[in-house]
Parts: structure tokens; C-alpha cells; sequence
């Protein structure tokens, strides 16, 4: 099925050419959180690890059809996720179709999106990634795992996953804030040391995706 699944892809979208999609979830949380932060991840990555993803990002609602046109799709924002029972439902078949979901906690998104994540595997657990894992390790080291891009509660920054027939599906990066490390430079005051170490750890993800 997850080849089926590529075979669609690949037939569904112009030669070089791929598109990303932020998930535009109900419960009233800020889905639409750091705007320019996947742009930024995208142009970084095409310059630095030669992926051709579109520079504008789409938005898919977590229930639509469309969700199976994304290798990857992403969910951010602070406040409240609801995943409805068909959307639960389409998420589930979308990760195991192959395709492949990005949650960043932007602070506050904790509490909500645990829950909702077992709607979808109501018999799966999230495992934390051991920093030898390989999304941690190409194209660029990361000995330690997870980067800490922004401080919010003094905890480490920790990645969970979901696996299907031992391959990552899902991650849920936690007390790292990726995405406030790719948006624009004005728009947090990040020194460029922090913002470049969250796009390396982006360019990583990206890499693991079009590459395993």
C-alpha cells in the first residue's frame, strides 16, 4: 500500500516538483501559527539537501481527500486540537498509506494533541526517538537529538514517534519549538546560530522522508 501510495505521488505531481501542506485542524487552536516558517524550511532545504519542494506550502483539513497528495504534513500552533472521527479515521489512512505527519508544539499544544494522536492509533503509543536514531544523524549531526530552539518551561526537548512495520510515521517534536526557529529572523530575534540549527534539524526530517 505505501508503495501505491508513492506510485500516486509521483503521477500526481509535476516531475521535481513536490508539495508540503499545513493541517488546518478545528477546536479552535492557532493552526495558522508561525506563517513563514514552512516557507523558510522549504527554501532552506531546497538550497541545502536539493529537494524541490514548491515554495508555498498548501493547507488541507485533517478529513479531506487531499491529504494524500502531501508527503508530508505538518501541525503547530499553542491551543485546542479536535480531530474528529472522520478525520481521525482519514489521518490513520494517510500514515499508513505512507505519507508522513510533523507535529511541533508551539507552546501550549501538549495538553490537546496528545489525546488526539491516540484517536488515530487508540493502541499505540509514543516512543521517544533515542538520539541514534537516523533522523538525527543525516545530512546533519545531531549527537544529542532534538535541538532546543526556544525555552518555555525548562524541560528538554524530547521527540516522540509512531512507527509503522519499523518505519516513523509520525513525530511529535516536544520543548523544542522548531517552528519559531524557521520563521523569519525579525520575527523571534533568534541569533542565526539557533535558527540555522532548527532548519538543520528541518533539512533532516525532509531528508528522511524523501529518503527512507
Amino acid at each position: 500500500m505505501r508503495n501505491l501510495f508513492y506510485l500516486l505521488l509521483i503521477f500526481s505531481t509535476p516531475l521535481f516538483s513536490q508539495e508540503i501542506a499545513l493541517v488546518k485542524y478545528s477546536g479552535g487552536g492557532d493552526w495558522y501559527a508561525n506563517p513563514t516558517s514552512l516557507p523558510n524550511l522549504i527554501k532552506y532545504c531546497n538550497a541545502t539537501i536539493n529537494t524541490k519542494i514548491k515554495p508555498k506550502p498548501a493547507t488541507v483539513e485533517p478529513d479531506s481527500p487531499d491529504l494524500l497528495s502531501y508527503p508530508y504534513v505538518h501541525i503547530t500552533g499553542h491551543g485546542n486540537v479536535v480531530f474528529s472521527d472522520a478525520a481521525a479515521d482519514n489521518l490513520k489512512k494517510y500514515l499508513q498509506a505512507g505519507g508522513f505527519l510533523h507535529i511541533d508544539d508551539n507552546y501550549g499544544l501538549d495538553q490537546y494533541i496528545r489525546k488526539e494522536i491516540k484517536k488515530i492509533f487508540p493502541n499505540n503509543n509514543l516512543v521517544e526517538l533515542p538520539s541514534s536514531h537516523v533522523i538525527f544523524q543525516k545530512p546533519f549531526s545531531f549527537p544529542n537529538g532534538l535541538p532546543k530552539i526556544h525555552e518555555h518551561d525548562g524541560k528538554r526537548p524530547q521527540a516522540f514517534g509512531l512507527f509503522i512495520e519499523n518505519k516513523l510515521v509520525l513525530l511529535y517534536t516536544y520543548e523544542s519549538d522548531l517552528g519559531d526557529g524557521w520563521e523569519d529572523p525579525e520575527v523571534n530575534n533568534d541569533p542565526a546560530a539557533v535558527r540555522e540549527k532548527a532548519l538543520k534539524m528541518g533539512a533532516n526530517i525532509m531528508n528522511y522522508i524523501f529518503n527512507n
